[in-house]
């Protein structure tokens, strides 16, 4: 008899019982910690040699206070997703993004007439161009939440290109995982890590290039292959059923869309336009770094909005819908120059979005009550994934309260002493890839592990880059796959993918990848390479 798979909320919650399980079996203990100045932020680190038992505190009713102490936990990601949906909730409601993917659907098929591009496949190049975007974001600066914002625009896309949500998630979070695990520049995993590991920032760059450039390789032509698969049979989709109520949405007559421009869309344009000359006057020159190293100094900020106004004027004389456009399009733009030259986060990108809605709301004539509802209406059906996330956070605070994290990694460590190079760095890989999925946060998780895997690794004659390689593809590929992260069961949440469809679609890569990993740290050990 068929039996109906559980819901996403209900793997969540015995996977909070199972850690709380752990909590009696798991012998208690802890680190010493001690705090030290890590890229120019103070972090919490490990003291060496520090472990000690202390006594149990097993988890038993607290598994109920579990989402509260999640929800306070993941705030952050919870409210961003709440701003990012209501914002593109009013932004729909115009009917602009259906006019962006008709007439991107329509530039795809005019260059379907160049021969060679035909014989390549126009949308292949496409999701190529894509995912490598996204891939280099994740690579230079550890794109992760940010994603959750471009799953609105893209699963659309992907469906109205003849693909299923699984590939409009793929080719934006997938994408940027495979960045994040092939880092180069990544001030947040690679930049902590090294520092804690007393190595030269960013070492051992070129052969970094080369394993992002092999994990990309991999990773793209698994989602493309995919892609393929579904938009030859739709029906193979593992989410044909959940994409219904994107298709309905996605499937709309273009030839209803009126093309007009109210008054205020001038006004919208000119209160943007007045903010971004103020916001360039103070904002002159900005700049950008990638990684620790690179950085480049330019009127960044001047430029793009100048750029904007120019736009706005062009499209805005066509009709309020590619204003509009082009105002997303900017949002995008100042979030790349936010994120990379003044260190923005949730924060600051749900403001950017929240502000976008606004404007565009005002755009296409709305009223204040309407945006009002329509912003409403975006937190309403987006309330799900926001849930998810805090309930996913809760599984983290029951085994940090429980105090079995640290008996984790010690014991895990511990195990190690009596092996060879590779078996140890092999072990070591393993264990990142372990922790990972009770510690998805890469920085916390360098923080935790370096200071007790570096110096263990000079004892055993393996060199720290190599433990930090270790480390950086253990702390990567799990992140597509661990329920803990609350950015994944959010890009889920938003994408309406159930959890238990996406492992099964996604638990092949993640084993193919593991495997790329193991065969990539061979030569840490076993050959002389720059840096290592």
């Amino acid at each position: 008899m068929f039996k109906k798979v559980p819901h996403t909320y209900v793997i969540i919650f015995f996977i909070l019982i199972i850690a709380a399980i752990t909590t009696w079996i798991i012998p208690g203990g802890e680190y010493e910690r001690q705090t030290v100045v890590v890229e120019g932020s103070q972090k919490s680190v490990i003291v060496e040699g520090s472990f000690h038992h202390v006594k149990n505190n097993p988890q038993t009713w607290q598994i109920f206070a579990a989402l509260f102490k999640g929800f306070e936990k993941q705030a952050g990601i919870i409210v961003f997703i709440l701003m990012i949906g209501g914002a593109f909730w009013i932004m729909n409601k115009s009917r602009a993004i259906d006019v962006g993917i008709y007439a991107f659907l329509n530039f795809t098929k005019k260059m379907e007439h160049n021969k060679i591009l035909k014989f390549l496949g126009v949308n292949n190049i496409i999701l190529t161009l894509i995912m490598l975007v996204f891939s280099i974001f994740g690579a230079i600066f550890g794109m992760s939440e940010e994603t959750i914002a471009f799953i609105i625009i893209l699963v659309p896309l992907a469906i109205s290109m003849g693909y299923d949500s699984i590939t409009g998630v793929a080719i934006v979070f997938v994408a940027a995982g495979l960045g994040f695990a092939g880092a180069v520049l990544n001030p947040f995993t690679i930049g902590i890590a090294q520092g804690l590991s007393d190595l030269p920032l960013f070492s051992g760059f070129e052969y970094r290039i080369f394993c992002w450039i092999v994990i990309n390789i991999i990773g793209i032509t698994y989602i493309l292959r995919y892609a393929n698969k579904i938009k030859r049979t739709p029906e193979k989709s593992l989410v044909y059923e959940e994409d219904k109520e994107w298709k309905n949405r996605t499937d709309v007559n273009i030839e209803e869309i009126k093309y007009f421009v109210p008054k205020s869309a001038w006004l919208s344009f000119a209160l943007v336009s007045i903010s971004l000359i103020a916001f360039s006057y103070f904002n002159l020159e900005s700049t950008i770094k990638i990684g620790e190293k690179l950085s480049y100094t330019f009127p960044a900020i001047p430029i793009s909005s100048g750029l904007f106004i120019i736009l706005s004027l062009i499209g805005i004389r066509k009709s309020v819908h590619f204003y509009i456009l082009t105002l997303l399009a900017f949002t995008i733009v100042f979030l790349i120059i936010g994120v990379m030259g003044y260190g923005w986060y949730v924060m600051e990108i749900a403001t950017l979005f929240f502000a976008m809605g606004l404007a565009a709301g005002i755009a296409f004539g709305f009223s204040a009550n309407e945006i009002v509802k329509h912003f409403l209406d975006g937190v309403k059906d987006i309330l799900s994934a926001a849930l998810v996330v805090g309930l996913a956070g809760g599984i983290i605070i029951i085994l940090q309260d429980g105090k079995v994290i640290d008996s984790i990694l010690y014991h895990l460590a511990d195990s190690m002493k009596e092996m060879g190079k590779l078996a140890s760095i092999s072990m070591m890989y393993l264990i990142q890839n372990m922790i990972n999925i009770i510690i998805p946060s890469g920085s916390a998780k360098a923080a935790l592990t370096m200071p007790i895997m570096a110096p263990f690794s000079d004892v055993i004659g393996v060199s720290r880059q190599a433990t930090v390689m270790a480390f950086q593809f253990g702390d990567g590929f799990t992140n597509l796959i661990t329920p803990t992260s609350g950015v994944l069961i959010g890009v889920l949440g938003v994408a309406k993918i159930p959890y238990e469809k996406w492992v099964k679609w996604i638990w092949p890569l993640i084993l193919i990848m593991i495997i790329i990993g193991f065969l990539l740290l061979i030569p840490t050990v076993t050959m002389p390479l720059n840096g290592f």
